[in-house]
């Protein structure tokens, strides 16, 4: 197995600027290091992975004039270690900083090169730039795939990769045709209730709080993750009762609809829906008859 450690962060803040990839080191330890940055407030998360076992650990942020750092937290909560960035500038091809342990003080230099940036606009065109996502299986990976057309002003989601961890070996890569969410595009779970976690990526936003996913379900018997036939608007999953929920919302949430469903032969199967709509009489909810 090669000798890398994975870092990745992902910064929520309020306005959009560019993905950017960049390679280089912690101490003598190559990493890969993928950023998205908003900093209207100064506020952020991150996300990195040490390539042996390249499981995310999740981080917070804070800007503070023009020093960016990263916090890293254990199970309990408890701070562990800092990763900090002087005189940051996110248009530099070099990006440099220092880890700290704050338990033993140990301080490893970070120092990065800028690989690319995911930018928008009309005139910007690649096809197949690959990044890293925030979760992993105990064994295996995620690299999401993102094309921009000439002509087209966003980037989309065209594929994800499956890779094993022990060895980055591509297990499979499947094809999709999705919007890019920021960097935290997959998730992770059993949906099917089979007891083997399966992965969804996110497909598109709607009106409201409404999203919806594209859901690959794991097959035992090959190994690899084909596309299920799930489909809903904001699906939650219950592992312990072993239904699905969906929530759809519209008109400012004056009207909702809800709907559980149980699965069979890899099948979503409606049980019930229930429709509402607000009464502005009773200032509350009453059901309606879906449609």
């Amino acid at each position: 197995m090669k000798q890398k450690i994975t870092l990745l962060f992902l910064l929520a803040i309020a306005s959009l600027s560019a993905q950017i990839n960049y390679k280089g080191f912690i101490g003598k330890y190559p990493i890969e290091f993928v950023s998205e940055v908003y900093f209207s407030d100064g506020q952020g998360s991150a996300i990195y992975a040490y390539s042996n076992y390249d499981t995310p650990i999740v981080l917070n942020a804070k800007l503070t004039g023009k020093t960016l750092v990263f916090t890293e937290k254990d199970k309990n909560d408890k701070e562990t270690a800092k990763l900090t960035f002087e005189n940051y500038d996110q248009e530099s091809e070099q990006l440099n900083g220092v880890w700290r342990d704050l338990n033993s003080g140990k301080e490893l230099k970070i120092s990065l090169t800028k690989e690319f940036d995911v930018k928008h606009g009309n005139d910007v065109e690649w096809t197949e730039i690959e990044i890293l996502q925030p979760v992993s299986f105990r064994d295996k990976y995620f690299k999401l795939v993102i094309s921009k057309e000439k002509g087209s002003f966003y980037s989309k989601v065209s594929g994800v990769k499956i890779i094993e961890k022990k060895t980055d070996k591509l297990i499979q890569k499947v094809d999709v045709e999705c919007q890019l969410w920021g960097l935290d595009n997959i998730d992770i779970g059993d949906y099917n209730f089979d007891g083997f976690e399966d992965f969804s990526v996110f497909e598109s936003s709607y009106a409201g709080p409404n999203t919806s996913r594209i859901y690959f379900l794991y097959n035992p018997k090959t190994g690899k993750y084909f596309e299920s036939s799930f489909s809903g608007t904001s699906l939650e999953f219950d592992s312990t009762a072993k239904r699905i929920y969906e929530h759809n919302q519209c008109c400012a949430g004056r009207s909702i609809q809800r709907a559980e469903y149980k699965v069979v032969n890899n099948k979503m199967i409606l049980i019930k829906r229930t429709c509402m709509e607000y009464d502005e009489k009773t200032q509350d909810y009453k059901n309606i008859k879906c449609d």
